[in-house]
Parts: C-alpha cells; structure tokens; sequence
C-alpha cells in the first residue's frame, strides 16, 4: 500500500490509520456475527459501540490536523486494458465531514440501543448488521471514484433490507424490507448508467481526473451536453437513496425496523447518500442547469408533499418518516439552487435533531410497551421528563425557531430559494409553517394533556435507562448549538462554508456569479422574520388545537371530507403502485407460473427424468447377476453384429 498525495501535501499519518476507519465497524460486524450466541447483550453493544468509537476518534485525528486533500491508494483493484480503477480513498473536507457526521451520531445511537435492544433474542446479530451498515457508509463517503462509492452504495441498501426487516417473523417488516430494497434497485440502475456514462467521456471514474476534464470542457466525443445525461442519471439513483418523488414510499415503511435503525438510516447515513453524492459529483451538476432545475423542481415538491402528508399521521414514527422526506426535499432543494454548502449545512443539523426525535420517540415506545399511536398517549412529560425535554428541543430545531441548530440551516435555503425562484420560495416557507405545526402536534398530543392509554401501561411508565438518555442529551445539546457552525450574522464567519469551500472550487469558476449568495440587510430581515414567522405560527395553531382546545385525531374509521380522506390515506399513491406496477408483476409471475413453469418446462424436465428412470427399469432385468445369461446375451450380440455387417465380409 501507498500514499499518493496531491502537490504540496503531505499524508500526516501511515495509511493504516486510514484502513482502520471502514476496518473497525467491519471487525464489529464480524465478531458479533460469529459469537452471536456467545456474547450477552450488553458486551454485543459495548464491542458494536467501540468500534464505531474507535472510527469516531481516528475521523476527529484526521479532522483536526487537515491540510490538504489526498488519496490513499491501497491497492490496483481494477485493470483490464484502458480500465484502471485503484482501490483507493479521497480525504478532503466534505468526506472528513462526513466521517465526523456517520462515525459521531452513529456511536450515539449504537449506545442507546445497547438499552433499547437489551431484551431482544438477537442482540448480537442486530449489532452485527448495524456495525456493516456504518461500515458501508464509511466505505462511500471514503471511495476515491465513482465504484468504491457505488459499494458503499449498494453495501447500505443491503443493510437496510437486513435491518428494516430484523424481526423477520413479522410478514409485514419483511415486505417493508423487500419494498426498501426493491425500489432501491430502481434507482440504482439509474446511478450504475450514469457511472457508465461517465467512464465513456472522461476514460475513468476517478474523481479527480473526470471533475478536471469536465472543467476544462473535456467530453471526449461528447459536448457539454453529455453532463446533463450523466446528471439526471446519477440523480435517479439520489431520488431512490435519499427519498423523493416518486422513489420515497419505501422511507415511511422503513419504520418496521427497530427504532435506533430508523434513527441512523434518517440521521446519519443511508438518506444522507444521494445528498452526499451530488455534493461530491457538484462540477458537473453546476454544468447542467437543466438538471439543477429538475434537482430544485423535484425537491421542493418532494418537501410540500410529504410535510401535507405529516399532518394527518398517528404513528409516532410516521410522523417522522415523513417529516424526514420533507426535510431531505429541503436539502435537495439547496442543491438545486447552487446552495452546496447549505445543502451540507441541513444535512449535519438534521442529523442532529432528527436522530434526537427518532430516539426519542424510542423512548417513548420503550415506555409505552410498544405503543407507538399518539392517540393513545398524552401527558407523558410528566413520567419521562428527560425525553420530553430533548423532544422538545429537537421540534423547536426543526421548526426553525432561533437560536436553535434548524434555524439557521432552513434559513439559507429559504434564501437561497429566494434569490433563485421566488415560486420555489414561497413553497419552502409554506412546507416550513407546515413542519412546525405537524411537529409540535407530535409534541403536544404526546407529552400534553391527559394520558389516554391503558392503566397497565400507566402503571409501567418510566424514564429511559441511562444508556438511551445520555445519546438523548447529547444530541438536545448538538440540535441546540450546532447552527452556530453557519451562523454569520453573529460569529462574523460562516465556519461551515469556508471549510467546504475547496470541494466546490470547480464550479465557482465556472458560475462565480452564482456562487455569490448576496442579498442586501433588509430583505435578509425580512426572509428570517418570514420563516421565524412561519414557524411560530405553527407552533401557536397546534397548541390551540390541541393543547387549548384539546382536540383528538379521530379514529381509523371515522368518516372524513375527501380531502382529508385524500390526505391521511397519503394520496393513495401506494395503492396506485400496486395496481401500476405490484399486481401485473405479480399476475404476469403467477401466470408464467402456471402455464410455462407448470405446463412446458415441468412436462420436459420431469419428462427427461422419466425417459432415464423408463430405461433404467428396463436394463435392470439385463443385470441378473447369472453367468450363463451373460454369456447368451454376448453370443446374441455377437451373432447380430455380424449379421448387420454381413456385406462387409
């Protein structure tokens, strides 16, 4: 193994170190599958936990004495002829950021699953797939060309099939799972298209050389154009990984997973991917124009849509599954708008805030013995002081209301949006209002009012153990502070964007103008007393209604007006999949079954079988075992051979 390093910088540290951050998590993996059995399920936790620590602290090493970028080549993986893809990893600011992101919310959640798992049968296994599922995200966000991140790819929607079904005997977690995975697949043929696509124009899939050559206008045979193909392509598999429109129905049903998986598959890694993948591809998405529009187009329609939908969930982790697609339409959003940075910015304080929620809402369930429909709670705050306070912070983070870590983020993207569309603004702020009010309708008809579950769950109500409380603090305490990374107005420097911006050095000199971001004093006021606005006046419609009014969600089979009706059966745009796409596939399966499989294939197959075993019953009564029968059968047999060639002589 070597390390190549760009000119002027210096590898600061041997290349194991480098090995050892994908390494560890793979280490966990293997261990806690092999010993499963073996391991209690407090020292499966602690063995998961510490290798994801143990990344944690090699990323935040590699993090606090950064320079320059470089790749580690480990070794020549690919060669077949002008092919020459390195096994290799790019460090540079978005993939440290990264690492910090995956490695740090990551170690939180195993932590807190160590209690919340506690009593399941397959502790170890559930360690095991979750340390894989770190693992395969390191391995994406690490890869220096466009195949170390397709496994990656690939490796965290394995693993989200593994976890989303763990409790496999549940018909209903394992179609989720199948469902996760099958749509998938879908966008991942779009993505593997787009990789072709891209090693026919530049002659590589190394980030370096295809992001110079398409800087420099190198298309190889193809013009400018080209970019805009690879593009959508590469975004097709976005809209799969990270959830929009119309690839998001697997996200909401991904929640038949235990709640820490919802957790790290919202906050810190598989949602992420898409997100990430175009920030690293950014050059040549800011050559395609056309597809920055589709990006924004897409993504705002995505946040609007899945906020209405959040507005009539009963799920406590529904209403967060959707509250995620809104919120990844946000950030894609950003990206649309050549807002890379913040696109990063709302990435990192969403994983904040909604790995909060999400274990919070594991708090909850926890105490609620698996309860998970807010119409059965209320009044919660009172036995579970600790997670209502961390809920509480984490809606105010994802409402936007300052100082909070959601404020700041959702702000540039509003503004952003602002300078680009005021259309797409104007969809931004409206899907914000609406975030504050399905999210403090969460909060409030969970730890409000009087409690509205059985007296046995009465009796069983208590604050999570430690282990799922201190990752709850922690993360309250990130939700809280975190926006002060991209804070300017009050820190004089936007941290988050001066560090990043090396990895969009590319696009700035192709659109500087673009890049600019400027809005004169006032109408920054006035875009933050908008979204602030809009966020309290969420806020005071949900307590009005059900805190003051004390209004209750009605029941499953109460009857609704047609929209209403429209909205709490989520546009019925699952039912639409099954009869466009599920129920002919499954019809033309069952079809093939019973008239090829059945009819031809089986009749020729068992055919054959029958026409060997026909024979084999007729040539048994040759093998007598006598000798004198041999002998008359040779003399039979000579008698006919020399007849049949009796012309010959």
């Amino acid at each position: 193994m070597q390390e190549t390093v760009l000119p002027g910088a210096t590898a600061p540290y041997p290349t194991i170190l480098y090995v050892l951050i994908p390494l560890l998590p793979f280490l966990g993996f293997l261990l806690n599958g092999l010993l499963n059995k073996r391991l209690s399920g407090t020292v499966a936790g602690l063995l998961g936990s510490a290798t994801v620590l143990g990344s944690f602290l090699i990323s935040l090493l590699l993090f606090l004495n950064f320079q320059y970028q470089y790749t580690v080549n480990l070794f020549d993986w690919i060669s077949v002829g002008s092919l020459q893809i390195p096994f290799s990893y790019q460090i540079d600011q978005l993939s440290l950021i990264m690492l910090l992101l995956v490695t740090g919310v990551g170690f939180l959640i195993h932590v807190y699953s160590i209690g919340y798992m506690h009593h399941d049968e397959n502790v170890g296994k559930f360690f095991s797939f979750l340390n894989l599922f770190v693992f395969s995200m390191l391995v994406l966000v690490l890869g220096a060309n466009f195949v170390i991140l397709f496994i990656g790819w690939e490796g965290v929607g394995l693993c989200s099939y593994l976890l989303i079904g763990f409790w496999n005997k549940n018909t209903a977690y394992n179609n989720a799972a199948k469902k996760a995975f099958i749509i998938n697949r879908v966008g991942d043929l779009g993505f593997l298209l787009g990789i072709f696509l891209i090693y026919l124009t530049f002659n590589s899939v190394q980030y370096a050389e295809v992001f110079q050559k398409a800087s420099l206008g190198q298309f190889g045979t193809y013009g400018v154009g080209v970019c805009t193909a690879i593009t959508l392509l590469l975004f097709v598999g976005a809209m799969g990984k990270s959830a929009q429109l119309p690839l998001y129905t697997w996200l909401p049903d991904a929640m038949a997973g235990p709640t820490p998986v919802s957790a790290l598959i919202h906050a810190a890694t598989m949602v992420t991917a898409g997100i990430y993948m175009v920030l690293r591809a950014n050059v040549l998405f800011t050559l395609s124009p056309d597809t920055l529009e589709v990006v924004a187009i897409i993504g705002a329609a995505t946040a609007l849509f899945a906020a209405t939908i959040g507005l009539a969930q009963n799920d406590i982790k529904k209403v967060l599954a959707y509250s995620t697609v809104s919120q990844l339409g946000y950030m894609f959003l950003a990206l649309g708008v050549l807002g890379y940075s913040t696109a990063l910015f709302h990435v990192l304080t969403h994983a904040f805030f909604k790995a909060l929620m999400f274990l919070g809402a594991g708090s909850v369930i926890h105490a609620m013995s698996n309860e998970q429909d807010i119409r059965r709670m209320g009044g919660l705050r009172k036995a579970l002081p600790i997670t209502f306070l961390t809920f509480f912070i984490g809606c105010l983070a994802i409402a936007g209301i300052p100082p909070f870590s959601g404020f700041f983020s959702k702000d540039e993207i509003l503004a952003h949006a602002y300078e680009h569309n005021k259309v797409l603004f104007g969809i931004g702020l409206l899907t914000a209002f609406l975030t504050a009010f399905y999210m403090f309708r969460l909060l409030f008809l969970t730890f409000f009012g009087e409690f509205r579950g059985t007296e046995e769950q009465r009796q069983h109500l208590h604050e999570s153990p430690a282990s799922m409380t201190m990752p709850l603090v922690v993360l309250a305490i990130l939700a809280a502070v975190g926006g002060f990374m991209g804070a300017p107005m009050l820190v004089g420097k936007h941290y988050l964007a001066d560090y990043l911006a090396p990895v969009f050095t590319y696009s700035q000199r192709l659109l500087p103008s673009a890049f600019a971001h400027e809005l004169d004093h006032n109408t920054e006021y006035m875009l933050i007393g908008l979204s602030v606005a809009a966020g309290v006046l969420g806020i005071i419609l949900a307590y009005v209604m059900y805190v003051a009014r004390a209004q209750r969600p009605a029941g499953d089979e109460a009857p609704r007006s047609a929209p209403e009706n429209l909205v709490y059966n989520k546009y019925y745009v699952d039912e639409l999949y099954n009869a466009l796409f599920v129920r002919p596939v499954m019809g033309l399966s069952r079809g093939l079954y019973s008239f090829v499989e059945q009819r031809v294939i089986d009749p020729v197959v068992n055919g054959f079988g029958r026409i060997v075993l026909g024979g084999g019953q007729l040539l048994r009564f040759v093998q007598t075992g006598a000798v004198e029968t041999y002998l008359i059968l040779m003399v039979i047999g000579i008698v006919l051979i020399l007849a049949l060639n009796f012309n010959r002589f």
